[in-house]
């Protein structure tokens, strides 16, 4: 096991690669009581079509599969996997993005045992006809709820707006319809190809000793067998550069319009530092303009276009990427036009130095008041590590920007037929 001081930070990571292939990461923290593990398998809902292992023709399976996977995982046979962590004191949990499946759990006893639980549950699989079917009542349940909110609706019509072939633009639980057509054996098809321990990662932060834990994970991975590794074909379908909708519209029963602009950031292949420059860039830019401090945010609201339902996100993943501006507006119309309006301005725009270094400082206050929680240390860092860069670099990599650098970006930044607009309107 090696280990990487971060003097910057006062932190030190260990990390291992096991010979079953399974990629460990230890942050040891004595002086706090909790402990929180997540492993992390590097397939989402957007992995729909691939190559199944042992095979050579590409499959496309259900919409949805990832997360009805994701919830089928905690049941077995005889027991439901919640009642084991509970009786062992710690609280668990899972979640499905677009890109990631991940399992996890936090506690301040019994931490030896708890990841013992969390490696042996999603390292053994169990499902029945019988048991897949219930699930879809379930899960049909939960994409029913999801469809009557509106903010879900206004994000993934967004989505919808902006992509138009990958499969981003579709619900990650799927639909009613989607969930119908998964069986025992596509599941089985999945978890083979994306659950080996070469495409997962395991990162546990807290109190615990880290030679003792590597040890015990060793030892937990040495008892099972697995398949030989072998690469995953995916196939993600090519994506235009322009919008798929200019506009999207939805008539929902709300008592006041909600109103949404993206932005299609990116469908290139993005890894290590082409990655992280355009991350870093692309959070300063929408938080230079759209946080409560930002000249945009002042234009709207003097103009009586947001509330304080404002909003504004962005993310970057390895093969796409998007920005998300929106709230409740009485005028929808006015609103799109005036978003447009200030995005694409920013094209002739140059950031004063003295503004670029302050939005630096920001950024870097920010990154360190969350790497005082263990669950977004542990998120972010798998996230990261997933396109060949190290979380706890980014401090040294956002000083090293220059304004030349934002500058530079912010003229290549906005370009009208990457902006997508979603409307919910009273019915």
């Amino acid at each position: 096991m090696s280990n990487k001081d971060y003097r910057h930070i006062k932190e030190t990571i260990y990390h291992e690669k096991l010979d079953s292939g399974l990629t460990v990461f230890l942050l040891p923290r004595p002086a706090m009581s909790k402990t929180y593990a997540i492993f992390s398998t590097n397939y989402g809902a957007i992995d729909r079509s691939f190559v199944p292992i042992g095979e050579t023709e590409l499959i496309t399976v259900p919409d949805g599969i990832a997360h009805f996977l994701e919830h089928k995982l905690f049941e077995k046979e005889d027991r439901d996997v919640f009642t084991d962590f509970g009786k062992q004191g710690a609280s668990a949990n899972a979640y499905t993005s677009f890109t990631k499946t991940a399992y996890l759990f936090s506690a301040t006893t019994n931490i030896d045992q708890n990841v013992k639980t969390l490696l042996d549950f999603v390292q053994d699989p169990y499902f029945s006809e019988a048991s897949v079917e219930k699930e879809k009542g379930i899960i049909g349940q939960e994409i029913k709820m999801y469809d009557d909110q509106p903010d879900w609706q206004s994000f993934m019509g967004t989505l919808r707006s902006l992509f138009k072939n990958l499969p981003v633009n579709i619900d990650i639980a799927g639909t009613v319809d989607s969930i119908a057509e998964i069986t025992k054996d596509d599941l089985y098809t999945c978890y083979n190809t994306f659950y080996h321990p070469g495409n997962m990662t395991l990162f546990i932060a807290g109190n615990f000793d880290p030679e003792q834990m590597i040890s015990l994970v060793k030892e937990n991975q040495q008892a099972k067998e697995f398949a030989k590794l072998e690469d995953i074909q995916r196939d993600y379908p090519k994506e235009p550069e322009e919008v798929a909708h200019k506009e999207y519209k939805l008539t929902m029963p709300v008592s006041v319009p909600k109103c949404t602009v993206g932005i299609k950031e990116s469908i290139q292949e993005l890894e290590g530092e082409d990655f992280i420059r355009k991350d870093i860039l692309q959070d300063i830019m929408m938080t230079y303009f759209f946080s409560k401090s930002g000249q945009f945010y002042d234009e709207l609201y003097q103009e009586k276009l947001i509330d304080s339902s404002f909003y504004f996100e962005t993310n970057l993943e390895k093969n796409f990427g998007y920005s998300i501006i929106g709230g409740n507006t009485d005028n929808p119309d006015q609103f799109t036009a005036k978003i447009k309006e200030l995005l694409l301005s920013t094209k002739t725009m140059e950031i004063p130095t003295e503004d670029f270094e302050r939005m630096k400082r920001k950024k870097i206050g920010q990154l360190l008041r969350s790497m005082n929680s263990l669950e977004n240390i542990a998120g972010k860092y798998i996230h990261y590590h997933t396109v060949g860069v190290d979380f706890f670099e980014l401090i040294p990599t956002i000083q090293n920007l220059s304004v030349e650098d934002a500058n530079q970006y912010l003229q290549d930044w906005i370009d009208e037929e990457r902006l997508g607009v979603c409307k919910i309107v009273a019915e």
